[in-house]
């Protein structure tokens, strides 16, 4: 619900307000400052359910951890404020608004590098709340956890007022790291609080008296484990006695903390809690692995997999087709997931997973796709730098770490090799044998990882200050995500075997040219110190031209940094270009097609430029505000791995290769080969406005579809990923809007038109009309010819409007591949371009036998229009027939008598063409036998549903029942020609007005 109005993707709190559900504010950038952590730009307020939201300020917060709304009032909200994990500031604290956050007031501060964690108030009097303060930094080596600025304070007085009551009352003293705080709305007086301290002092303490006497009730680590990560507490809002405590595990008190069960989530880590001030039982809880609800205290939880929300660190894809990306992903498993699938839906089951990789860099095996290497630092065995090869024939996992040293607990300056939480692993270009692994040595195999052998020196600066315990003085943590100077890329030139590029965490960049014998230092002049170079880029088109993305936001310089050599190294220039300042620059990709084409991953988005860095522009098209990790390009597709939003495919970057840098006259590009696709039997079948549970038969997936201004509509995917468009993609460039109408014809090779759309066509619907607009306007055509001549619905007598909506009428059968063209006509000019349909590489089919079945599809479609053109003729005449019976009125006896007896005739052969009886849309042919009409659309699906030749069963069917439409239409032909014209000619007689035949 923050899509289009959010410009950060973290969002580090929620509060909804009690007197009125409609205000919700929102914090973002997160406080549990994991390795991946996202900062955020301050507060966004709802005042419509989140139907749309306004940014209230507080920018440079950067991290908020909890907003606390007065129980009475909308309008005052207070906002627990770390500030910028990265470095100093001053925006940091707890900040008060009393007026809807239009402005605010900072009520409690200790210093520019502690900020305000947590805050709570108590509902039965909002003037008494509790806050905490955390002083802590984040680099790209080293968390530290602790320091003078951390404390737990109150305030009696609504905020104007705070006195610190750490070392006071029962409450450690000394140095303190991170704070939880809860005040009981239960029992006034009551407040829990859990502590990072000192040795035995860590743990849960509770109050009675709002902070006068604390007792420590509580010091089992299970509470607090990595303090920094969790620390946090939350009391029920009917039992006094009964507190929460998420950690890795959820832990539930009953007697007020002195002892703790374990309530079972579907996934660990676990970080916040909402509990119903009504109802305790009813509990929405979030972990790692998502939200979850509760109705009966956490007995049971709803799923976490409806929520697209993985985190990815770097991606690969393969070559199948449909093709599969794959994907290391945060607090998960490694997983491959197909661009698309046959039932017009992607969905959990379609995943496969190779591989426990959470961390690092993954890589399928370019000669066999069954075979994948993935980083799974944190979740395997193997230590830091833990290296899994997974064969999906087996399901097998093999740990071929370079050195399988278990090191958690251990300082990097103390380990063998140093490996970063995301280490590099490629296939080398030139042989697909040889697998490269990058820690502070970059290392190579040639036996699948059964063996490594360093081919080069310690590549980083390997400074030991930055190689010590982290986490603080307080609580050691050393998982392996804080491991520094290592290579941060690793990549092998597909121009000159033995040349390997190879860039550092602490802002190096290297290559050798003779298979690592020797290595050099090239890193650009401009690169800041200590940078993270995380992509190294080498141009398809120039064996010497290369491209760096490096960033220091961990060091609180938020500027992108891109680099261009076109010496091989020699020399470098900067290529930020107009990049917006504070868009830091994870990746950098050069398209294989176009020279100076170049895509960049940042914070928020993508953005390419056209013109090698000079001129950069964000890529639109539906990607939400997402920090973007990696990206690939394959083929014409533009794959991006998100972190948070999970996978995203732009279908088709055809247009970026053909438009110019001043692109200023209409242009049609040339449409990419398009792949003529089959989706199962019944897939998308009724996926229109509403809820969809089942995109085909007997597959479980979400979807809705909604109606939007301008006869456009959208389908939201719940639960499941989007199939890319079926058919071929047409991109034209409008340089204004276009002042007539805009066509797109499709024609064969030579040159008979099959199909044409116009953007003024009043019954087409509005993906069936071009655009007209200013700009790249795109066009999906799915490759189908006309479709038959349509049953007018105006004709239709029913008895009642039905409840179930219309199918929508049947389009043509599908060209075969072969060579096609499209023209554009746009204000009075014409453009023409080649389009090329290839069939499925997964199949056998030959062109014979995509001819066999278009030609037998081509006559059932034109037996469809036949047979629908005879009913509209016999509903035509049944009409007038009925008119005229009205108009006699028993006037005429015998013209009565003709008149009902036609009536009759004609109706039995229209009940033989269709079924007569039929209701609704819905009223199948189970409760009446199918007309033929029926029998011809099924005979369609038969012939169609796959490709191949028809059967020569489904070809003696067809021909008899075509025969049987043509037996009908004759008899119909024979009625009219006799019986509707001599009773013309009774009617003129008597001068009645004639009936019309519906024929010239």
């Amino acid at each position: 619900m923050s899509d289009g109005f959010f410009t950060s993707a973290s969002v580090g709190a929620l509060a909804v307000a009690r007197s009125n559900s409609n205000v919700i504010y929102a914090g973002t950038g997160e406080t549990t400052i994991r390795v991946d952590v996202s900062y955020g730009d301050g507060v966004y307020r709802s005042t419509d359910a989140g139907r749309s939201w306004v940014h209230l300020g507080l920018r440079e917060t950067r991290h908020i951890g909890k907003i606390c709304i007065h129980p009475l009032d909308p309008d005052i909200v207070f906002v627990a404020a770390l500030g910028d994990a990265f470095g100093s500031n001053e925006e940091r604290g707890v900040f008060r608004s009393k007026d809807g956050g239009k402005t605010w007031q900072k009520v409690l501060y200790r210093n520019p590098d502690a900020g305000a964690v947590d805050i709570s108030m108590d509902p039965s009097n909002p003037r008494i709340l509790f806050a905490t303060t955390w002083e802590t930094r984040r680099s790209f080596w080293n968390l530290n956890s602790g320091g003078p600025g951390s404390g737990l304070f109150r305030s009696l007085d609504g905020g104007d007022t705070w006195e610190e009551l750490s070392g006071r009352n029962g409450l450690p003293g000394g140095v303190l790291g991170k704070l939880g705080v809860s005040v009981s709305q239960a029992q006034r007086g009551r407040v829990y609080a859990l502590i990072e301290a000192e040795g035995d002092k860590i743990g849960l303490y509770r109050t009675d008296d709002y902070g006068d006497r604390w007792v420590h009730v509580s010091q089992n680590r299970d509470l607090i484990h990595r303090p920094w990560y969790y620390t946090h507490v939350f009391a029920d809002t009917v039992h006094a006695d009964t507190v929460y405590v998420n950690n890795l595990q959820m832990w539930k008190s009953t007697d007020g903390g002195a002892s703790f069960t374990n309530l079972t989530t579907p996934y660990s880590d676990n970080h916040d809690l909402w509990i119903d001030p009504a109802n305790p039982k009813r509990m929405i809880q979030g972990n790692d692995g998502g939200a979850c609800v509760t109705f009966n205290g956490g007995r049971t939880w709803s799923s976490i997999y409806n929520q697209m929300t993985a985190q990815f660190y770097r991606i690969d894809v393969d070559d199948r087709h449909p093709y599969r990306v794959y994907a290391t992903q945060q607090d998960n498993t490694a997983i491959s997931v197909p661009s698309a699938s046959e039932t017009g839906v992607i969905t959990l089951g379609d995943c496969t997973y190779p591989g426990t990789g959470e961390s690092g860099f993954i890589a399928v095996d370019p000669e066999d796709p069954d075979i994948v290497y993935c980083g799974a630092t944190g979740s395997s065995p193997g230590g830091c730098g833990a290296l899994q090869r997974y064969d999906h024939r087996t399901r097998q996992i093999r740990v071929v770490s370079v050195w399988p040293e278990k090191t958690s607990g251990m300082a990097p300056k103390n380990m063998r090799y140093r490996f970063a939480w995301t280490f590099p692993i490629t296939f080398s270009p030139h042989d697909p044998k040889t697998l490269y692994a990058g820690g502070n040595h970059v290392f190579r195999s040639r036996d699948e990882g059964s063996s490594w052998t360093a081919i080069s020196p310690d590549l980083s600066l390997s400074d030991p200050a930055r190689q010590d315990y982290s986490g603080g003085v307080l609580t050691h943590d050393n998982s392996g995500a804080e491991v520094h100077a290592t290579c941060a890329s690793v990549v092998e030139s597909r121009h000159r075997k033995g040349e390997i590029w190879a860039s550092t965490d602490d802002g190096l960049v290297h290559v050798t040219r003779n298979d690592g014998i020797e290595w050099r230092n090239v890193t650009p002049d401009a690169m800041p110190e200590l940078a993270y170079v995380g992509c190294v880029e080498i141009s398809s088109h120039d064996a010497d031209t290369v491209y760096v993305a490096a960033t220091r936001y961990k060091l609180a310089d938020y500027q992108p940094y891109l680099f261009r050599t076109r010496d091989g190294g020699k020399s470098w220039q900067p290529i930020n270009g107009n990049l917006p300042n504070g868009e830091i620059t994870r990746v950098v990709r050069a398209d294989p097609v176009r020279p100076g084409l170049l895509f960049v991953g940042t914070e928020t988005a993508v953005f390419f430029s056209l013109d090698e860095g000079a001129h950069w522009s964000r890529l639109a098209g539906g990607l939400p505000v997402v920090p973007v990790y990696d990206l690939k390009i394959k083929g014409s597709d533009l794959v991006a791995g998100t972190h948070g939003r999970s996978f995203w495919i732009l279908d088709d970057i055809t247009a970026l290769r053909e438009l110019a840098v001043d692109q200023n006259d209409a242009r049609l590009m040339s449409p990419r080969p398009t792949v003529r696709t089959k989706l199962r039997y019944g897939a998308r079948k009724g996926s229109k406005a509403g809820m969809s549970y089942s995109p085909a038969f007997g597959i479980g997936a979400g979807t809705e579809g909604v109606e939007l201004e301008g006869g456009r509509s959208h389908r939201h995917y719940l639960d499941c990923g989007e199939n890319p468009p079926i058919g071929a993609i047409v991109y034209y460039w409008l340089p204004e809007d276009a002042e007539g109408p805009v066509k797109l014809t499709f024609q064969d090779a030579t040159g008979k038109t099959i199909i044409a759309f116009t953007s003024d066509d009043q019954e087409a619907s509005f993906d069936k009309k071009p655009g007209t607009k200013a700009g790249l306007n795109r066009f999906v055509w799915d490759l189908k010819h006309r479709g038959p001549s349509k049953l007018d619905k105006s004709l239709i007598t029913r008895k009642y409007e039905p409840l179930a909506m219309e199918d929508e009428d049947p389009s043509g059968p599908a060209v075969v591949p072969g060579s096609y063209k499209v023209e554009l006509q746009a204000d009075g000019k014409s453009q023409m371009a080649g389009l090329t349909v290839v069939k499925d590489p997964r199949v056998a089919t030959t062109d014979k036998d995509f001819a066999e079945q278009f030609v037998l599809l081509q006559e059932l479609f034109g037996k469809v229009s036949s047979l629908n053109q005879a009913v509209n003729r016999i509903r035509l005449l049944k009409r007038q027939l009925a008119d005229l019976q009205k108009r006699l009125g028993g006037s005429d006896k015998s013209l009565g008598e003709r008149t009902q007896a036609l009536f009759g005739r004609l109706e039995a052969i229209e009940g033989t063409l269709v079924d007569i009886k039929r209701e609704t849309p819905r009223d199948s042919d189970d409760r009446n036998p199918a007309g033929w009409h029926d029998k011809l659309i099924d005979l369609v699906t038969v012939v169609e549903i796959g490709d191949a030749a028809p059967t020569v069963q489904a070809r003696h069917v067809s021909d008899e029942i075509m025969s049987r439409v043509d037996s009908e239409i004759k008899k119909l032909d024979e009625v009219v020609n006799d019986e509707v014209t001599a009773l013309n000619a009774a009617l003129k007689s008597g001068g009645f007005e004639v009936l019309g035949t519906g024929k010239a």
